[in-house]
């Protein structure tokens, strides 16, 4: 089966088909992570993207049911070197391609992942579109041309819960299968603005009650829940528009303490008077150096984001710059030690990757201590 990716300037990479049959628009960038390629494709965050995985082997260790970061599978598409079609690993219990195909995903391998990467890298991240079902290039161009792409758009909310829930699983051990579930003492009330099932497990593993809302909950109905603390979920797209929860955050800024990652991060920089901007090519991926600039240690981190705010934006609001991406100099985390609010733009609950950065967790329950 014949597949091909189109970009927006007219590159074209031709290859084979594998998962499912079809054509999807997206954003085209790409991540450097070795490991971790289910939870890539479940992660909310890569809403509307097709994802070029740049190590040259993936889908050796198949696929797990235990290792779904979210409801379902949110990419447009997905690209790689090589798809692995026999997996070996003692948790799975399916190929990446049977993975794709039940989930109704395109993938395309057998191109060159290096000369698209660096193209991106080139020319930025843009608009692309990838399928196995027709291959003349000016039929899919004109499709092409319909997809507005990410900046000014809203989708936050195709991605949000519908209704509140809790969550009560903790943190599980993969080799013992012993869950992390201490008492719960602390209420925390979570915004869905795509939120990974990582984040809620080590809050709860952090002795916490989880309450998770949609993204348009008001601050009047999370006050009503008398939480000990908000927490700022990761999400996909530009966090511009997604202008009711950046009201909302105001709203509750000094009146519980709040923790941000990922889109969480901008939306509180954004609530605070900062502005944010469109990253060339975006960070995605498990091995970026941040350097925690009150402590001077340096962490390597997860990161999946498109989107930055702007370090010249904070100046003057009382908002201290906390940790710095080494590899361009953008900011990776923030803090108000008057409104008890902090955030950062990387993924401290990465699983696979690094846990250099759980002590955020840590962090988020004292300062729930300090301000009860």
């Amino acid at each position: 089966m014949k597949a091909v990716l189109l970009l927006e300037d007219g590159t074209v990479f031709e290859g084979a088909g594998f998962g499912a049959q079809g054509r999807r628009v997206g954003e085209v960038v790409f991540n450097t992570s070795m490991t971790g390629y289910q939870e890539v494709l479940t992660d909310p965050s890569y809403y509307e993207q097709i994802i070029t995985m740049t190590y040259p082997l993936i889908g050796n260790y198949g696929t797990s049911p235990v290792d779904w970061e979210s409801r379902k599978v949110f990419v447009s598409g997905f690209v790689v070197k090589e798809n692995c079609p026999y997996p070996s690993n003692w948790r799975q219990d399916k190929s990446l391609d049977d993975y794709l195909k039940e989930n109704r995903i395109v993938g395309l391998q057998g191109i060159d992942t290096r000369k698209l990467v660096r193209h991106i890298r080139e020319k930025g991240a843009m608009r692309g579109i990838i399928s196995s079902d027709e291959l003349d290039r000016e039929v899919l161009a004109a499709e092409l041309e319909k997809y507005p792409g990410l900046v000014g758009r809203d989708i936050v909310r195709d991605v949000t819960s519908e209704k509140p829930y809790s969550w009560d699983k903790g943190y599980t051990d993969v080799l013992t299968g012993v869950e992390d579930k201490p008492a719960a003492t602390y209420k925390v009330v979570a915004f869905d603005f795509g939120i990974k099932h990582n984040i809620l497990r080590l809050l709860r593993s952090h002795g916490c009650e989880v309450t998770v809302v949609p993204g348009k909950t008001s601050a009047e109905e999370i006050l009503a829940l008398k939480p000990d603390g908000v927490f700022l979920s990761n999400g996909p797209g530009d966090p511009a528009p997604v202008g009711y929860a950046v009201e909302t955050i105001r709203k509750l800024l000094g009146k519980k303490p709040v923790f941000g990652i990922c889109l969480g991060h901008q939306l509180l920089g954004l609530a605070m008077g900062a502005k944010t901007y469109k990253l060339k090519f975006g960070h995605r991926g498990a091995n970026h150096p941040v350097k925690n600039l009150e402590t001077g240690i340096i962490e390597i981190t997860s990161q999946n984001h498109g989107f930055c705010v702007d370090v010249d934006s904070i100046k003057g609001k009382g908002i201290e710059l906390t940790h710095l991406n080494l590899n361009d100099q953008t900011n990776e985390g923030l803090r108000s030690r008057e409104l008890g609010a902090f955030s950062v733009q990387y993924h401290p609950e990465a699983s696979p990757g690094p846990h250099d950065s759980r002590y955020l967790f840590d962090y988020f329950t004292a300062l729930m201590d300090e301000r009860r």
